[in-house]
């Protein structure tokens, strides 16, 4: 199963909201007359002000929740160290793992002898799960022989603040592959909702012009299509 990534809810006109917010720092109008009277232009020459100044607290008033199936918890071990987001994970201690499901790293599914090894001991790791639960033992106990690779659901909720640290850090070519997948597919849906807010977001090469690591992967992107394209 391949990683799904669905918006399910957001800030109606994410743009227009982090705008308005934005000047209203700086206007004696009411909130409400301020979001009716911008236009497009001057959400675009706010957005870029804020971001070029580095104000970027008005962004937390656009807040984005994603669906996401087909990963694996290696992938949602690092996702919730994000700390500045929300999340609801399915349940192991609840929901009974009836199938043997697992996220396969490429360098695994591309090599066909470990690939055998992968699925077997899979199967066999599932087989153990349910022999235990068949012998009594609760789901939260018989979980523990399951892999870390096992395949889960996720709902994630970020603001476009903390998405732009996200993306920062998942999309850099050194970030483990399976978080970069879904930081892709996630940027991808917000630049089609906010693409004022997120036309310039991405790893540090591309947003910030140079990488900030101590080991640089030495290979930069030149531009967010091409994070997107990879």
């Amino acid at each position: 199963m391949a990683i799904s990534v669905l918006l399910v809810a957001s800030t109606p006109e994410p743009d227009r909201t982090v705008a308005a917010a934005a000047r209203l720092c700086y206007s004696d109008a009411s909130a409400g007359d301020l979001v009716g009277k911008m236009k497009g232009e001057d959400i675009s020459r706010f957005i870029d002000h804020l971001r070029g100044s580095g104000h970027l607290s008005p962004f937390e008033h656009a807040v984005f929740t994603f669906a996401v199936d087909g990963i694996s918890r290696v992938c949602t071990h690092q996702l919730v160290r994000h700390r500045l987001a929300s999340y609801s994970q399915q349940s192991q201690r609840y929901v009974e793992m009836k199938d043997p499901e697992a996220v396969v790293p490429p360098s695994i599914s591309s090599n066909p002898a470990a690939r055998e090894i992968f699925d077997r001991k899979i199967r066999e790791s599932h087989e153990a799960y349910k022999d235990m639960i068949a012998a009594g033992i609760p789901r939260e106990d018989a979980r523990y022989i399951l892999p870390h690779g096992w395949m889960t659901k996720i709902v994630v909720t970020m603001n476009a603040r903390e998405l732009h640290h996200f993306f920062s850090m998942r999309l850099c070519r050194r970030a483990q592959w399976e978080i970069r997948c879904l930081a892709r597919e996630m940027l991808a849906i917000v630049r089609d909702k906010a693409p004022c807010l997120f036309s310039l977001a991405g790893p540090d090469c591309v947003v910030r012009g140079r990488c900030f690591e101590n080991r640089p992967c030495g290979s930069p992107f030149s531009n967010v299509d091409e994070v997107l394209s990879e």
